[in-house]
């Protein structure tokens, strides 16, 4: 009888282990990537094209026309450009590949935030004639600053002015990694009809037919030979310069192996030393094959990625998974959770789609399993929410499904007030996640609805608007009542107002002109600024006296950059005790949200404390927080401010005949024009402007340039106003 019991619960645990290791090996095969680019390089066409090769749609979806799977809300098709990131799902080679098909322009950039912060890889999108432009390095090192793996694919090789070396030249001099070509183009601009992989030294072309098939294998051509072996050769020197174990297998052999070099090209992309480069024309179904065969081979999966990092919030209780329990219990404490879906619940909200129908919450799951029915807790706000459905998302339609594992990104029903950035995790093992940073708004207007019967429709628009977006903020002026939206530009807030009247039907505002937000910062700071708080009103008193020095921070360039607040201080002899120096602090802090020249937020300057005085009975934490927020507020008074205003890098591209017109309005719009690259018939000119100068501006360039002109931009940070904006 004994040994029956023994070797059922052996054959158990062999069956329990056997389903794990199915489960993790199932993760491993998961891909969770976004496509990054600048505006119009062809991020959604690359994502329709994937999603065709996959069998997932059985027509390619087309920009121009409307029809494609990811650009799937109205505005987005009518102005033929991404707005909101769109979630996908589909299989290739045996893998799952979840992807997020992020905006370009500049006024989404919160959107590529919020999908970055929940993604293990990325494809960057780059025009093979314009190479990196402003937006693909802004969203480059948003992709450096979460720590996201990449690879490159040079899009449009069939146009003309197409180069693949000038494109990869511009990723090594304006990125700085080191970008690794695995592909020679096969013919030249309209000519464009393949590739030749420089791993297999084999040859892929493709035709123009309609379906899948149209990939054709072969040898390298003869008139390439010369130059795929020397290419070969370079590839090689520059894997086994970064990687040592190709180093050794090519001292000893004076070449890498196919297997070498591919393990060598995964590791330095891992760990962001070099980026892999492909070529390719997605418009024309040329070299997506290839592009998905990296993304398996070489960006991580789930399992390859650092485990997550986060703070206790409370016991562990008896609800906790394994050892959840003991260090997960202190609030506090840095916790890591690895990629597990056997331990405790971790799942990061990072979008919100509010509806008249409902409220889809998107998560991705770092640990443990999320099955439908669950109860779990939002431990950002202490609040217990039930997961309804569980739905895997392509797009603006979903598919059902009874459970999620950890390293998958799904979205739920059922879920009523997490809001993006929230935690969800097992009730009995809390843990906070870093939410993803959230840009400060630049531009304001305000909103009015047009009939005062329908101001309640319009305030609940406006909190749903803000719920879905965090960039958006919603406040009311308190000296005119109206309510202002602000947002990260002109068109993000133009897209929002348009989205509130489309959502809520017979919904009519009326929009104000955009302001910019201004900054205030301390060009000549004070020192030894002395406040002493005192109040006495029967029973106990408040007592705090501080003094204060405050000066710019980090000189004039450091403030109009923005450069934020210090804190310090050099008190000494516990003349002020440490908790009143973290009070002092927080008033200082709170006397930040409104400067002495137009109650403008103030930034740039650093306060130290320098000396102080306390009494044994009426001083408290209330009394020198109420003291540091009066000393900073006399103290700002006293030294010379000045106004900031944001200012914006901008890249205008024109034909060569317009350049001079263009430059003079550059120069009326109080632009500082930094250079003038020529690109054949038209030219590049690169420029800082007010943001407040380029409202409209879109009108005025097309009328000047007959309507072949475009222009892009993007944050400079802040620079001081003029005289008459004081």
């Amino acid at each position: 009888m004994r040994t029956d019991v023994r070797r059922t619960h052996n054959a158990v645990t062999t069956a329990s282990t056997a389903a794990a290791a199915a489960v993790l090996a199932g993760i491993s095969t998961v891909r969770n990537l976004g496509i990054l680019a600048h505006v119009d390089a062809g991020k959604t066409t690359v994502t329709e094209r994937i999603l065709f090769l996959a069998g997932e749609t059985h027509k390619r979806g087309e920009v121009h026309d409307g029809t494609t799977v990811t650009d799937c809300h109205p505005q987005e098709r009518e102005r033929g450009i991404t707005i909101f990131a769109a979630a996908v799902s589909c299989l290739w080679d045996g893998h799952r590949i979840n992807l997020i098909d992020t905006p370009g322009h500049v006024d989404f950039a919160d959107e590529v935030e919020r999908s970055l912060r929940v993604l293990d890889g990325a494809v960057a999108v780059f025009d093979a004639v314009a190479g990196v432009e402003p937006q693909s390095e802004s969203v480059w090192r948003q992709a450096d600053r979460h720590g996201v793996p990449r690879i490159a694919f040079v899009n449009k090789m069939d146009r003309a002015g197409a180069d693949l070396d000038s494109a990869v030249a511009s990723i090594r001099e304006r990125l700085h990694p080191v970008p690794l070509a695995v592909q020679l183009p096969v013919g030249r601009e309209g000519d464009f009809t393949g590739v030749v992989d420089l791993l297999t030294m084999r040859a892929l072309t493709w035709d123009d037919g309609p379906g899948r098939d149209g990939l054709r294998e072969g040898p390298v051509p003869e008139e390439l030979r010369a130059e795929a072996e020397h290419r070969r050769r370079r590839l090689d020197e520059a894997v086994a310069g970064l990687h040592p174990a190709a180093l050794e297998e090519y001292y000893e052999h004076a070449a890498l192996s196919t297997a070498t070099l591919t393990a060598a090209l995964r590791d330095l992309t891992h760990s962001g030393e070099a980026v892999v480069v492909l070529c390719g024309s997605a418009y024309r179904n040329r070299g997506v094959e290839p592009l998905l065969a990296a993304v398996t081979a070489y960006l991580p999966s789930p399992l390859d990625v650092p485990a997550v990092r986060g703070s206790a919030v409370g016991a562990a209780g008896s609800g906790g998974s394994g050892g959840a329990a003991g260090a997960e219990g202190r609030e506090g404490v840095e916790v890591e959770r690895a990629t597990d879906p056997a331990g405790p619940l971790t799942a990061l909200v990072f979008k919100v789609n509010v509806t008249a129908s409902g409220r889809l919450t998107y998560l991705r799951l770092y640990t443990g399993t999320l099955r439908k029915g669950d109860t779990v807790l939002d431990a950002t706000t202490g609040r217990t929410e039930r997961i309804a459905r569980i739905l895997r998302v392509q797009a603006d339609s979903h598919t059902e499904t009874d459970s999620a594992v950890a390293g998958d990104i799904v979205a739920v029903i059922g879920v009523k007030a997490a809001r993006t950035g929230a935690t969800l995790c097992a009730p009995g093992a809390p843990l906070v996640l870093e939410p993803p940073v959230t840009a400060e708004p630049v531009v304001t207007v305000a909103v009015e609805a047009r009939r005062s019967a329908d101001t309640d429709r319009l305030a609940v628009a406006l909190a749903r608007l803000a719920e879905e977006d965090p960039s958006l903020v919603v406040r009311t002026d308190p000296e005119t009542g109206q309510r202002v939206l602000s947002g990260l530009g002109e068109l993000h807030l133009e897209v929002a107002v348009e989205k509130i009247c489309r959502d809520h039907n017979g919904l009519e505002v009326t929009v104000g002109r955009p302001q910019v937000a201004h900054r205030e910062t301390v060009e000549r700071g004070v020192t030894g600024h002395v406040h002493r708080h005192v109040k006495q009103d029967g029973g106990a008193g408040q007592f705090a006296q501080v003094v204060i020095d405050v000066a710019p921070l980090d000189g004039p360039v450091g403030a109009q950059e923005g450069g934020g607040f210090v804190f310090a201080s050099t008190v000494t002899g516990g003349r002020v005790p440490k908790e009143y120096v973290q009070a002092v602090e927080a008033g200082c802090r709170d006397a930040l949200a409104e400067g002495p020249l137009g109650g403008h937020p103030v930034t740039g300057l650093r306060v130290t404390l320098t000396d102080g005085a306390t009494h044994s009975k009426d001083s408290s934490d209330l009394a020198f927080r109420t003291a540091g927020r009066a000393a900073l507020r006399d103290a700002l008074r006293a030294c010379r401010t000045v106004l900031l205003e944001p200012v914006v890098e901008v890249t205008v591209t024109v034909p060569q005949e317009s350049v001079g017109g263009v430059l003079g309005d550059l120069a009326a719009r109080r632009g500082r024009v930094q250079g003038s690259d020529p690109h054949g018939a038209t030219a590049a000119v690169t420029a800082v402007v007010p943001l407040a100068e380029l409202f409209g501006y879109a009108t005025a360039l097309r009328s000047r340039t007959q309507g072949r002109g475009t222009f892009t931009t993007r944050p400079a940070g802040y620079a001081p106003a003029p005289a008459a904006a004081r």
